[in-house]
């Protein structure tokens, strides 16, 4: 049982940035008094508690935390546990979820605000790395949103490149509306030995080279999945183990946030400064689908933010792990 009647409800339901900044305090408030972890880190920085009222004053947790602690919000029960890629020797990330119904809630509600209703596209989801290991929230979301389309052309490739060129040139001559979901060395993989002319193709890239290829920056990765699939334009996707909330690009590199999702950008000299807009810093994300985890998150990803409050990710600090998203740079 929620330890706050109908909080649920009302992350999902924000209509306003009132709405959204009054919902972000009460629920640091909250996640102070029940996560044990948050509390000790929020004791140590010795804040004014009371002087906390806007979403700019609130601490976020650095996200390593969530590599050596537990962190959860209220009881010690859990439906799930949500890990990172990682690399081969590093800790990974674990991100416990004490309700499933939260994260599916968050990602089709999202789906729906940016691309409409589920069942009016085929879902191919290319994520070979990620069906290779267990734990990917990728893979959960992918695997539910599939389910939702209920085509039955939608479903999982691992490397059966030619496979799923077939079937995107079947869809095509049907008229089929696709989203083709896909971690971004497979689509470059898919993009150099295949071609494919598909200009209503919906393309969503996740991120991530996982060590397979060379770092690119954002505009050469879209140029060559542009020219080989016939698309003008590829979509993007910034989320991670650690948010239970995704933002999207249309094909621009801004990133819109859900209602409740917001993105802030600290300095990289004093991560408890807020910068203003057009300012490059590390990213701050207020999740606040997170309610039974942490809402407050200092990433290890830079970027910044524009006056219409849409993001963009530059890059990563040097010293952060190669993580399975957000590898592409500016």
């Amino acid at each position: 049982m929620p330890e706050i009647p109908g909080l649920t409800n009302r992350v999902f339901s924000i209509t306003s940035t009132k709405e959204f900044n009054d919902l972000a305090v009460e629920i640091f408030h909250f996640q102070f008094k029940k996560n044990i972890t948050y509390r000790e880190y929020v004791e140590n920085l010795g804040l004014n508690l009371d002087k906390i009222d806007t979403p700019n004053q609130i601490p976020f947790i650095p996200i390593s935390f969530f590599k050596n602690h537990t962190i959860i919000t209220g009881t010690n029960n859990y439906d799930h546990i949500f890990t990172s890629s990682g690399t081969t020797g590093k800790n990974t990330s674990k991100h416990y979820i004490r309700d499933l119904s939260v994260y599916e809630k968050s990602f089709r509600d999202t789906f729906t605000i940016f691309f409409g209703d589920i069942k009016q596209y085929v879902i191919l989801a290319l994520l070979p790395s990620y069906l290779e290991r267990e734990g990917s929230s990728l893979v959960y979301m992918a695997d539910k949103l599939i389910a939702d389309s209920n085509h039955s052309e939608s479903g999982f490739y691992l490397d059966e490149y030619e496979k799923l060129i077939s079937v995107l040139n079947e869809l095509k001559i049907k008229g089929k509306r696709v989203i083709l979901l896909g971690v971004t060395y497979a689509l470059l993989d898919l993009a150099e030995n295949y071609h494919l002319n598909f200009p209503e193709l919906i393309i969503m890239e996740t991120g991530g080279m996982k060590g397979r290829r060379k770092e690119m920056i954002r505009e050469e990765v879209h140029e060559k999945i542009k020219k080989s699939y016939g698309v003008p334009q590829v979509f993007s996707e910034y989320g991670m183990t650690e948010l239970l909330s995704q933002a999207y690009s249309n094909g621009n590199g801004e990133f819109t946030c859900p209602p409740w999702m917001q993105v802030l950008i600290r300095d990289v000299n004093d991560p408890f400064s807020i910068l203003k807009p057009n300012c490059t810093g590390g990213i701050n994300v207020i999740d606040l689908a997170n309610i039974y985890s942490c809402s407050f998150i200092e990433t290890q990803d830079l970027g910044k933010i524009s006056m219409n409050n849409t993001f963009e990710v530059l890059g990563r600090f040097d010293n952060s792990d190669v993580r399975g998203c957000n590898l592409l740079i500016n």
